[in-house]
């Protein structure tokens, strides 16, 4: 019999229903804006920006309207200028060299391993060339050695900021990801851990780069309103200074989030069941490899990697399309022309670099990609090993 998957793997996370109610709310209210009279005595974003730094254990948040606008706020706050260079790991999403180039500095690629990870021997070599800063990416939630990614950065005295799109209740050694940083940014986006469309938050200890960002982010003068800010001090050596992006978060992004982020530990678990269950069923099929991940990585898994080592770019292709006419749209990183968000580093021809990224982007030839939605049973699960694992079965049959 002839088994198809017939559930959409891009369907986001729910809002919940609170979160609705919330939204319709203030679309009655017309009060959409974040800035001005709240009746509450504080508008649904501060509300988020508070909850979420409490969350990260971190003293100060702030919300901006996408995770690149976070990323390009918090490189001008930590004091990128034009011309700087900014260490970035080679496979990422293309808004991270792209919040460089909109900071005006330019983007040195480090190579990546066979584990999706910065590769921490290019790392040593390049972060001591008088770089200022490392944005590290923990692209598609994997999560390198963050005690010697530290111990480097301050051995050459490199701010760490911190790109957890991917990994929003994700931990190394027990810390929260996003805890190691100087600075670190988080994703609303809908087909991340919390589904508010868009948006971004930016979490850090320091009062004087909170500040900045606040003024960055287009607050005007009612930095007061904020929810998770630094003392009205902080402001005053900055605020005829920095120039308004016009980048806020608005009310109803951040009335859908909030009742999510409680929600982050249980769809972790769920997606945790999903990833597990998929790899074990596949654990004993020939020519498919999964990224390792240690002890140390408490993952958020909303998707899934595998590498098809033996096989050809052709035979690749072949297999991604034999899936798709079985239900299952896979993602591949290694095809010629960037699709939806899986652009390489070969796309990037904006990025002047000295030295190559080979190894990355060998890695990435033979990389897919597979979303998890949270609805996936664990007969779903079993659907899509079965899939994956006959369709691979039928471009071995067809090269031979």
């Amino acid at each position: 019999m002839k088994v198809r998957f017939d559930k959409d793997l891009s369907e986001p996370v729910d809002i919940p229903q609170a979160g609705i109610d919330r939204a319709i709310e203030i679309l009655r209210s017309g009060r959409l804006f974040r800035y001005g009279e709240f009746s509450g005595g504080e508008s649904e974003v501060a509300a988020l920006e508070r909850d979420f730094a409490d969350y990260m254990n971190r003293k100060y948040a702030v919300a901006v309207n996408s995770c690149g606008a976070a990323l390009f706020v918090a490189l001008k706050s930590i004091g990128v200028v034009t011309g700087d260079e900014v260490l970035v790991n080679a496979f990422t999403l293309a808004p991270v060299p792209g919040a460089v180039e909109h900071a005006g500095a330019q983007p040195l690629l480090v190579e990546c391993d066979e584990n999706c990870c910065i590769n921490l021997d290019d790392l040593s070599a390049k972060i001591s060339t008088g770089v200022k800063v490392l944005l590290l990416s923990h692209m598609r939630g994997h999560i390198a050695d963050m005690g010697r990614i530290q111990d480097m950065c301050a051995r050459n005295n490199v701010i760490l900021l911190e790109d957890c799109a991917h990994t929003l209740g994700a931990r190394w050694n027990g810390r929260l990801s996003g805890s190691f940083g100087h600075v670190s940014c988080f994703s609303l986006q809908s087909f991340k851990h919390i589904n508010a469309g868009e948006g971004g938050i930016i979490v850090t200890d320091n009062a004087d780069v909170a500040a900045k960002a606040i003024l960055y982010s287009g607050s005007y003068m009612l930095y007061e309103q904020n929810g998770a800010r630094p003392p009205i001090e902080a402001f005053e050596k900055y605020r005829y200074q920095i120039p308004n992006f016009s980048l806020r978060m608005q009310e109803i992004t951040a009335a859908v989030a909030r009742p999510q982020l409680v929600l982050v530990e249980q769809r972790q678990a769920r997606w945790a069941r999903c990833y597990q269950l998929i790899v074990s069923l596949l654990a004993d099929v020939e020519g498919i490899r999964f990224p390792s991940r240690g002890d140390a990585e408490d993952f958020v898994p909303s998707s899934l990697q595998f590498s098809l080592p033996a096989l050809s770019a052709t035979s690749i292709s072949r297999f991604i399309s034999i899936c798709k006419g079985k239900g299952v749209d896979i993602k591949w990183f290694g095809a010629s022309e960037p699709a939806g968000f899986t652009s390489t580093p070969a796309h990037w021809r904006y990025i002047r670099q000295s030295t190559t990224v080979d190894t990355t982007l060998a890695m990435l030839s033979k990389l897919c990609d597979l979303r998890l939605p949270q609805s996936l049973t664990d007969a779903d699960c079993r659907t899509l090993a079965h899939i994956l694992s006959e369709s691979l079965t039928e471009v071995h049959d067809t090269s031979r």
